[in-house]
């Protein structure tokens, strides 16, 4: 029996969802909240096994609360709100402080629930045996490094820039006032000489569920200066994926960014699948190329990990390919060709795995270099490039 926790500013909304979860035999409404603060309160002295959350709540908001919930009493939580569709900033700061997964309302709070019930009920009942282990430490929320929000230009990137050049899109601009706090609060790259060889490599991450935190405490890890470029396949929808690099962005030494067709993979950058798109890399002597297409989904998925490990697999022992957590097995059959072409694979460990399903998959088939903690895949990535 799935034990869930309702919170919503609308009492319309609160009786919808718990008709919804009260006519299925494996969920028990345990209690409504309807402020944030007294979600906080319900959250504590209920502990349910799933709590449902909206953004805008008074008193205090979804966001705050969901950050004192994941630093004080770890619960799945599924974000139920109309804000997660138009305010997709607002959904991936959820998820990147321990949301498991969301749901966009079809309206505002007087919503056609009826129209997403399916979708609520198995997102939902995923979300319950999600690993909270893997959630509840370190979940303030990060310290904005910079000032600026990156643009899409479309511009091909410069590899160098000097110091006296008015800034690229890309260029980090410190926040004065936040640099001693930085020191203290945001995660540490990892400090590396690199050898020239790393030049020619590649890092592929593939992620799903749980993936939003996990990118945050990889990325924000990698150092600035990486002689090679990153891609990533997040399952997410379309518009989400801009939010998210642009977060990441904001709080990384490297630059992210989301991808664009024909765009050349630099040195020191993260590229980050559009939602609905599929990401592959075209190789062409030492220049690497992301190429997106709208073919159709592949294992329900677009973008796809697949699709991407397959693309990058002629890159051979230049290749470093990770998994992380999520759902499923999107990226097996993908590295198994990676294996086969020479690559290097780091898969997360169970423990910190919000959903140890994709890693499981690598992992079991036998093709994992090395199984690591969330904390510890940055410096893995880093070592690999380096070999």
């Amino acid at each position: 029996m799935i034990r869930v926790l309702i919170a919503d500013d609308s009492a319309f909304m609160r009786k919808v969802l718990s008709d919804l979860f009260n006519k299925e035999p494996d969920f028990e409404v345990v209690g409504t909240a309807g402020d944030g603060k007294d979600t906080v309160e319900k959250v504590k002295t209920l502990k349910p096994d799933l709590l449902t959350l909206d953004v805008n709540m008074p008193v205090m908001d979804g966001i705050n609360a969901l950050a004192i919930i994941m630093r004080e009493q770890p619960t799945p939580t599924v974000m139920i709100s109309s804000l997660t569709q138009q305010g997709t900033d607002a959904t991936v700061k959820a998820l990147g402080l321990g949301a498991i997964d969301f749901v966009s309302k079809m309206g505002g709070s007087i919503s056609r629930i009826d129209a997403i019930e399916d979708e609520i009920l198995s997102k939902c009942r995923y979300a319950a045996q999600a690993n909270v282990r893997a959630i509840g430490s370190g979940n303030r929320p990060p310290v904005m490094k910079r000032i600026d929000i990156p643009k899409r230009t479309g511009l091909k990137l410069e590899t160098e820039q000097k110091p006296q050049e008015s800034p690229s899109v890309f260029q980090k601009r410190q926040n004065p006032l936040l640099q001693r706090k930085q020191k203290a609060e945001a995660a540490k790259p990892v400090q590396a000489t690199f050898n020239p060889a790393g030049k020619k490599k590649l890092v592929a991450i593939g992620t799903s569920t749980g993936g939003p935190q996990a990118l945050q405490k990889v990325i924000t890890r990698l150092p600035a200066n990486l002689p090679c470029g990153v891609v990533v396949v997040q399952h997410m929808p379309p518009g989400f994926t801009k939010s998210l690099a642009d977060r990441l962005n904001q709080i990384s030494a490297i630059a992210v960014k989301e991808a664009e067709n024909d765009e050349i993979i630099e040195p020191g950058h993260v590229y980050i699948a559009p939602g609905n798109y599929h990401m592959r890399i075209s190789v062409s002597g030492a220049d690497k190329k992301i190429v997106l297409g709208q073919d159709p989904p592949v294992g329900n998925h677009r973008p796809a990990v697949n699709v991407m490990y397959d693309s990058v697999a002629p890159v051979g022992r230049d290749l470093v390919a990770v998994i992380m957590t999520g759902m499923g097995c999107d990226g097996c059959e993908g590295m198994k060709k990676i294996k086969a072409s020479g690559g290097y694979s780091i898969a997360q460990n169970e423990e910190t795995s919000v959903v140890y399903g994709m890693p499981k998959a690598v992992v079991e088939a036998g093709l994992a270099d090395e199984i690591q903690p969330l904390e510890n895949i940055a410096k893995a990535i880093v070592n690999a490039v380096n070999k």
